[in-house]
């Protein structure tokens, strides 16, 4: 039986405060780290899920729910390159939704297309598309919040769904599935001539997103470049993986959030260290005398110092299970009522649980301290 089990064992209370404020350090670090990583991969649902291997957007454009038009020749001047195969033009913009069932209003992503163009790597979404022909409908995303009323329950129970949106009759003639994020709380698609019903005052020659599939084969990266040196600075060219980039780097830099996210992560393994040292220290100093006694008949520095170390990583495991299945829970909850990506990732879990021990490591080796410059002659 490890002496440091002994040891901690021996006051219950004082080894289930411990427990306790790891646990609350680990559930801390794993919430405010789950958010972070919720918020990136929720803000680039969209720009791993179109259709494209290039994209054109405009430079002026801060992030995918707010962006500014360019011209709609710029996304077809591209059809010059041999290495291009097709493009799409998309209409973004935020518009006015009534829920049918209780006249709130709410604001909606809304997003336009072509029907014959692939728009979306979703299972069933170009038979979905095809729906969207017809006069005044749009298909909606059953992951959006609740706020927007019941829709999804509606069309599966084969009731119709038709509601006013931007004060225009429309009808909800089918169902994707894509999900809310930080800037997104539902979001519909149409066809390009219904999205200008909804925004007639926006002209069919400025697009938001244009979208570019290659030929079979060709280099991406290669064909960007080309495509950026021949169309003018007033859009960006970018890449798959550039676009998701940008909007990264948007969520994590220009706004607080991502800050904030990541300083919680920090409060939490401070406050853990803390906690673990406190616990750590006056474990210490109610057995000085034994430790004494040890150094006296002969042991080494080492051996003593390595009891408080054994302390420090025994309550690390303990402290880590019981936060790991409060957050586990928690994930759970907060995933249903946000819609939002909440769930433990095997490559956090490890990373939470190195951090665990880092965090009662440093706090042993500042409590072992004390142990180092004991002179049993002085306790004695």
């Amino acid at each position: 039986m490890p002496l440091g089990w002994l040891q901690l064992k021996h006051k219950p209370l004082r080894l289930l405060v411990a427990l306790s404020g790891i646990a609350f350090a680990v559930l801390l670090i794993m919430m405010q780290l789950g958010f972070r990583s919720a918020l990136f991969e929720s803000a680039v649902r969209f720009h791993e899920r179109f259709d494209y291997d290039i994209a054109l957007f405009s430079p002026d454009s801060v992030f995918i729910v707010r962006p500014q038009s360019f011209s709609i020749r710029r996304l077809y001047q591209t059809l010059g390159f041999d290495a291009v195969d097709s493009v799409t033009p998309v209409y973004i913009s935020t518009s006015v939704w009534k829920n049918p069932w209780d006249n709130n209003r709410r604001r909606i992503n809304t997003i336009g297309f072509q029907p014959d163009h692939p728009l979306l790597r979703l299972d069933g979404f170009d038979q979905a598309s095809e729906l969207l022909r017809r006069q005044d409908v749009v298909l909606f995303d059953s992951g959006s919040r609740p706020e927007f009323g019941a829709v999804e329950d509606a069309l599966l129970a084969g009731q119709p769904v038709v509601t006013e949106i931007n004060d225009r009759n429309t009808e909800v003639v089918g169902l994707f599935e894509m999900g809310t994020s930080f800037g997104i709380d539902g979001t519909i698609i149409t066809s390009e001539d219904n999205w200008l019903r909804l925004f007639p005052s926006l002209p069919r020659s400025e697009i938001h997103l244009g979208l570019i599939r290659l030929q079979p084969g060709r280099d991406a990266q290669e064909v960007r470049d080309a495509l950026a040196e021949y169309l003018p600075e007033d859009v960006l060219v970018l890449t798959k993986q550039q676009f998701v980039q940008r909007e990264k780097d948007y969520w994590n830099s220009a706004t607080p959030i991502g800050y904030i996210f990541a300083f919680g992560a920090i409060m939490g393994f401070v406050v853990g260290a803390i906690i673990v040292y406190q616990i750590l220290f006056a474990d210490v100093s109610e057995h000085l005398n034994e430790y004494a006694t040890l150094r006296a008949i002969g042991y080494r520095n080492r051996f003593v110092s390595g009891i408080v170390l054994q302390q420090a990583a025994i309550l690390a495991v303990l402290g880590y299970l019981p936060g790991v299945a409060i957050v586990y829970w928690l994930y759970g909850k907060a995933a249903a009522a946000t819609n939002l990506p909440l769930y433990i990732t095997q490559e956090r879990a490890i990373n939470v649980f190195l951090m665990t021990l880092t965090m009662c490591a440093l706090s042993g080796l500042m409590a072992v301290r004390k142990v180092r410059r004991l002179d049993p002659a002085e306790v004695f």
